[in-house]
């Protein structure tokens, strides 16, 4: 299955903000996921781009790491 360009880029990008931001709060990948209800593998799909998370579960991240979901998804 080919997925469109674009829709891997805005998770590419989500996936890089989350990781970022969880590495300035000096969180492991463990304890946002737990923070978020998230399964931890899920999390790591997240932040590596390979999953499709839907907007309860960026909502539920961005929560956990005290920013508003905008900014998980901006370039």
């Amino acid at each position: 299955m080919v997925l469109d360009p674009a829709m891997q880029d805005w998770r590419a990008v989500l996936g890089s903000n989350v990781r970022r931001i969880r590495q300035q709060r000096r969180m492991t990948q463990e304890k946002l996921a737990f923070e978020a209800e998230i399964d931890l593998t899920y999390m790591g799909g997240i932040e590596r781009g390979k999953r499709n998370p839907s907007l309860l579960v960026m909502a539920r991240i961005a929560e956990a790491l005290s920013v508003p979901l905008s900014k998980l998804l901006s370039d």
